[in-house]
């Protein structure tokens, strides 16, 4: 697939996604949306890829939506080879059920925080700036709210929203944004344990964890044991425990 604002490829277990709009800070435009969508659809169906690693090119991991092509889509450059689709860059990424590694080496800026807080893992350089700018242009960073509540406080959401200020690196550990630096994680190794883990397992896994969100409580252990069950009676899985099983 010939792709404008995104590099992809598949290397053994991995999908490696790269941002690659470098001339515009990585910002994105209805087609990198829908690239990046058309791409997490591929990884997503096959069964060869156990791990999304993403990346960017340049200097900046990416400076969020570029406002001027949402506002005139005439100056957008549409991809003949993709299907458009009309969803936010958080939902896709919150629909990709495999393991991501998000391993950022420049800024992230409004809603950069999207392709950030739809990662499994986040490996940041130190010193890096992260901002919600939105509040001092008057508009309000909505859909970043989505992926910030399910990891921070609704106080701690408003304070970061209110606050066009950037912060570095060691506060978004601090908030639980970013999972350690990357000059001190041992990112080959983590990259490497994915290729013996089941694949069918870390979907089933994520697709559950989703489910239960807004379920009863009372009804969440049933879900569960029944979505044990279903996994365990697929071909794929049976075949896999036997190969452990005979290993130990």
């Amino acid at each position: 697939m010939n792709y404008k604002f995104i590099q992809t490829e598949i290397k053994e277990h991995v999908f490696t996604l790269t941002l690659d709009r470098e001339a515009k800070r990585n910002a994105f435009t209805p087609t990198t949306v829908s690239e990046v969508a058309h791409a997490l659809q591929e990884a997503e169906a096959n069964d060869m890829v156990h791990l999304l690693v993403l990346k960017a090119n340049g200097p900046v991991f990416c400076a969020g939506m570029d406002l001027k092509t949402y506002q005139n889509p005439e100056l957008d450059s549409p991809n003949p080879d993709i299907t458009p689709v009309e969803r936010s860059l958080g939902e896709i990424f919150d629909q990709f059920n495999k393991p991501s590694i998000a391993i950022v080496e420049g800024d992230v800026i409004a809603g950069g925080f999207l392709y950030i807080l739809g990662c499994t893992y986040v490996f940041a350089k130190k010193d890096l700036n992260f901002r919600l700018p939105e509040i001092a242009l008057g508009i309000f960073p909505f859909q970043v709210m989505a992926g910030l509540k399910r990891i921070i406080s609704e106080k701690q959401i408003l304070q970061l929203c209110f606050d066009p200020n950037p912060f570095q690196t060691d506060k978004a550990m601090e908030l639980g944004l970013v999972d350690g630096y990357l000059e001190e994680v041992k990112l080959d190794s983590l990259i490497a344990s994915f290729a013996d883990k089941s694949i069918y397992a870390m979907q089933a896994g994520m697709q559950a964890l989703k489910a239960i969100r807004n379920m009863d409580a009372d009804k969440q252990y049933a879900y569960l044991l029944d979505s044990l069950q279903k996994l365990k009676d697929r071909d794929e899985v049976k075949k896999f425990m036997v190969e452990k099983l005979n290993k130990n």
